[in-house]
This record gives C-alpha cells, sequence and structure tokens, in this order.
C-alpha cells in the first residue's frame, strides 16, 4: 500500500504557481510580446521614415528667422522647437493650425536652407499603435482592456515571486544551484525545455517585477494613487512649474536665438535643447535639456526664462529628492529608457523571454500530464 504524501508548502507555491499561470498564459504572452516590440518603438519609427538628409552649407539661419518663414508658409503657429546637438540634424518645430489645438504636428526643418517637411506617419506608426493598444488594454474598450491587463499583471508579479521559490533547490548545495544558473543543451528537449523555463525565468525575474510594478500604475487610478502617497509625491505629475513672470516691455524683449543661447550657458553641456514659447496660459519660455555625457538620457534639466532673459527658475533632476526621481522615472523604468540604448537591449531580452514563458510553462504541464497517465 502507498504512502499518502503530505501537501508541502512547496506544493502548494507550484500548484498557485501552475493554475495561475494557465490561467493568465494568453494575455501574459501578449502583453509580455507586444511589449518586446515596444521597447524599439523610436528606433523602429526612424528606422521607416522617410530620410531628411543635411548637408552643411554656409551658416545656418536662425531660429526666429525660421519661424518667420514657418509662418509665411502658412504652415501654422511656432508653439516651440528642439534644437538638436549635431550639427547635421533638423530641427523640430511644434506646429498648431489652431492654437487651441491640444499637441499640434511636427515639422522638420534644415537649419541651412529651411527645407521644410512634415512628419508624416507611415505604416510603422500604424503598427506600432496597435501594439500599443494590444499591449495596454488588448484592444478592447479601455474600460475592460485595462482592468485585465492589470490582473494579469499582478499574476505575473505572483508568478515571478513563486517562480523563485520553486527555482530554490530542495538541497541547499552549490552544485543543485548551478544546475538552476544554466541550460542543459545537451539533454533530450523536455529537460532543454524545463531549462529554458527555469533558468532564463530567474534571469529575467527582477526586470519582470520591476516592469510589472511600474505598469500597474497605468491600469489601476488607485494604484497610482497609492504609489504617489508612498513616495511622498505625485507618480505621472505633468502639472506646470508655478512662476509669476512680470510683463516685460518690447524694447527690453530679447528674441529666441539670444534666449536660446542663455539657456545653452545656464545649462552648460552638450544636449538636445527643447524650448516651450510662451502661451496664454504661461507668460515664459521653459527649456528642456539632457547631458549626452551623462548614463542616462532620461534625466532632464529644466530652465525658465522670462522674455528679457531673466532666468526664472532651474529645475536640476541631480538636485531633486530622492522620492520626486523615482516617480519621475517610472514610465523610463517601465520601457527601458532608463539607461538608453544599454537598458533597452537587457528590456528586449527580458521581455522575450517573458514571452516564452507561458509556452515553455504549458509545454512542461502537459508533459507532466501524458508522464501521469501513462503511470495510471
Amino acid at each position: 500500500m502507498k504512502k499518502k504524501t503530505s501537501y508541502t508548502f512547496r506544493k502548494l507555491i507550484n500548484d498557485i504557481h501552475l493554475w495561475l499561470g494557465l490561467a493568465s498564459g494568453i494575455v501574459l504572452f501578449v502583453v509580455c510580446l507586444t511589449g518586446t516590440v515596444l521597447t524599439f518603438e523610436h528606433e523602429i519609427k526612424d528606422f521607416f521614415a522617410e530620410e531628411f538628409k543635411i548637408e552643411a552649407s554656409n551658416k545656418k539661419i536662425a531660429v526666429s528667422s525660421l519661424i518667420k518663414i514657418l509662418e509665411e508658409k502658412e504652415i501654422g503657429f511656432v508653439t516651440g522647437v528642439t534644437v538638436p546637438s549635431e550639427n547635421l540634424e533638423p530641427y523640430v518645430f511644434n506646429i498648431k493650425k489652431d492654437l487651441k489645438e491640444r499637441r499640434g504636428s511636427k515639422v522638420l526643418v534644415n537649419p541651412f536652407n529651411a527645407e521644410v517637411k512634415k512628419v508624416e506617419k507611415t505604416s510603422a506608426d500604424a503598427f506600432l499603435f496597435s501594439m500599443f493598444k494590444l499591449h495596454r488594454w488588448l484592444m478592447l474598450d479601455t474600460n475592460i482592456g485595462r482592468p485585465i491587463v492589470g490582473v494579469s499583471t499582478i499574476i505575473f508579479l505572483i508568478l515571478s515571486l513563486t517562480g523563485i521559490v520553486l527555482w530554490f533547490p530542495r538541497r541547499v548545495k552549490l552544485k543543485n544551484f548551478k544546475q538552476g544558473l544554466k541550460i542543459k543543451f545537451n539533454a533530450n528537449w523536455k529537460r532543454i525545455n524545463h531549462d529554458l523555463h527555469n533558468t532564463l525565468g530567474f534571469y529575467a525575474c527582477i526586470f519582470i517585477v520591476i516592469m510589472g510594478l511600474t505598469g500597474l500604475c497605468w491600469s489601476f487610478e488607485g494604484y497610482r494613487e497609492g504609489l504617489s502617497t508612498v513616495l511622498g509625491t505625485k507618480v505621472f505629475n505633468r502639472s506646470s512649474v508655478k512662476i509669476n513672470a512680470d510683463k516685460i516691455s518690447s524694447d527690453k524683449m530679447l528674441n529666441v536665438d539670444k534666449l536660446i543661447a542663455r539657456a545653452n550657458q545656464t545649462l552648460d553641456y552638450k544636449g538636445e535643447l527643447s524650448v516651450t514659447f510662451p502661451s496664454k496660459r504661461n507668460n515664459y519660455y521653459s527649456f528642456r535639456k539632457s547631458d549626452e555625457a551623462s548614463f542616462s538620457p532620461v534625466f532632464t534639466d529644466k530652465l525658465y526664462l522670462d522674455a528679457s532673459g531673466k532666468v526664472l527658475a532651474v529645475d536640476y533632476f541631480k538636485d531633486k529628492p530622492f522620492n520626486v526621481k523615482i516617480a519621475s522615472l517610472i514610465k523610463p523604468l517601465h520601457t527601458g529608457e532608463i539607461y538608453g540604448m544599454f537598458s533597452k537591449i537587457i528590456y528586449f531580452l527580458a521581455c522575450l523571454i517573458a514571452t516564452s514563458l507561458p509556452v515553455t510553462g504549458t509545454i512542461i504541464w502537459l508533459n507532466k500530464l501524458k508522464k501521469n497517465k501513462k503511470k495510471k
């Protein structure tokens, strides 16, 4: 007579890992696959965008002159401009046909000859937008899709934690730990599949947890507000700085070129400079710049000038409190942009592994089912 085996803690963890994985497998596969593609969203868009060649000829045309040219061509109202750090790159102007527009559009301008090229959407944009909708709400109604993705993300976090518990060998020996760190490619396909799930899951786990914890900010407003409370500062804080700039008489106003020069003097390092012009809401110029020499391209400094060039405020990223830094980095922590191309590659590989886990996990379960049937 066979002894009844007791229901151990490890068995409980295994069952939680198994059934939650099977229940959420399809959704997690879709979310992770689309996340893998979206890791290089900007690079894919740039690859399929129409080339805009720029050759140096004489001096660059002043930004103020380029604005006049755009207005004369009746392209629209210029609300801002991005001045690249590289010499042979176009200036990117933000344009609105109507100042009541929320976002407007972008046009590229050759700073040497004032050639204008509108940024047109390509098939890549449509494809990536479909990937985005699948990733965020499975192309369903947002009120339905968002919670489904959110709950699946919570399940994935539980799967990551239970997976780590199952990864630890029953007998704590160095030899057993080493087995969980490598894939035995000379074994049979079932063992290879098991190792792919077990070992790759272990290596990707920390990145899956980071992506999951940050991703929940888009799925649940309550989670986002709770995280804001924990951090002591608002997550996704899009409110502009409240600055009361005095009215400047026309004789004291500087043109935009002098203001850009002053901004580059204050933010004295090489990097792309974005300028937002005064509006009805804000009667000052705001500048954003990232240091190319910094280890992270998302550490952005902000500067505010009035029309006379007076510095109203400077907001250096390095001087922000730690909690504010974390809150402002939620998106790049989720997308992998936090350390530029280096972290994007790591996130791409982690997402690719995460996409494979529901597949390899299901195969492991099916193999066990077949094994149990044969025993019977």
